[in-house]
């Protein structure tokens, strides 16, 4: 805990890596926050929750994807930062940049004060047309149309989250590359499994490169071998620990 403290109190650029076991301590599900939506897998039609949560459904019956938006943001509901979201946050200085690269698609690295936040999967309340140019920021869908129309287009609207089968928003993971090329002092995953190559990616080329990775997740993972410190307790008690180490002289 003091090592990793020390070199969080030299880094100039840190960058994290978030997953959904973040999110988990303000009592949102994992997993996208599919697997409590539907805890055999399965939706109330019998379909793999995947395929309802795919961009082909949403294409051919966006009614179907749509009931499952909303219970998805129902389960975001009301959820605000944790000790996790609000000690990244707390590391943000005048003279350390803190980068966030989150698989979640709550809003709460924003919530908690984060400043820049690249969200990998963009973000389930961020509303868009596929066809114009249309957006907006909804705080709840609570009273929203079952399916939802562009009031500009008359397109069916969706949320601004990468559904299955979809490819990352190509401006962010652009500037996620961008943002690599520059370099970091001192890496984190933090909640998450690792098992996709652009979460794993940055974790391996900074190992080659010397460059320090922390990883902070009660199971292991992929890349827990290849890490410099691991620990295997929970994202905020462990968080909060290292900004105090931090601060410490």
């Amino acid at each position: 805990m003091k090592q990793v403290g020390a070199l969080l109190r030299d880094s100039r650029r840190v960058l994290f890596i978030t997953g959904a076991g973040v999110s988990a301590e303000s009592g949102i599900p994992t997993f996208r926050g599919a697997a409590a939506a539907f805890p055999d897998g399965r939706t109330e039609e019998g379909e793999p929750f995947e395929h309802v949560l795919s961009g082909s459904t949403f294409l051919l019956e966006p009614e179907l994807s749509w009931k499952y938006f909303f219970r998805l943001e129902l389960s975001l509901r009301g959820k605000q930062p944790n000790a996790a979201h609000l000690a990244m946050a707390d590391l943000q200085t005048s003279e350390r940049s803190v980068c966030i690269a989150t698989q979640n698609i709550d809003g709460l690295h924003q919530l908690a004060g984060s400043r820049f936040v690249l969200e990998l999967h963009g973000n389930l309340r961020r509303i868009i047309c596929p066809r114009c140019e249309y957006r907006e920021y909804l705080e709840s869908f609570e009273g929203m149309s079952p399916l939802p129309l562009c009031p500009t287009c008359r397109a069916v609207l969706r949320p601004d989250a990468v559904l299955y089968e979809e490819s990352l928003p190509e401006d962010v993971f652009d500037q996620f590359e961008a943002e690599q090329t520059r370099g970091f002092d001192l890496i984190f995953s933090v909640g998450t499994t690792s098992v996709f190559d652009y979460v794993t990616q940055p974790i391996l080329a900074a190992t080659e490169r010397g460059v320090p990775v922390v990883e902070i997740n009660p199971e292991e993972t992929l890349v827990s071998n290849l890490v410099d410190f691991r620990f295997a307790g929970p994202a905020g008690k462990t968080m909060q620990a290292l900004v105090e180490a931090a601060r410490s002289p």
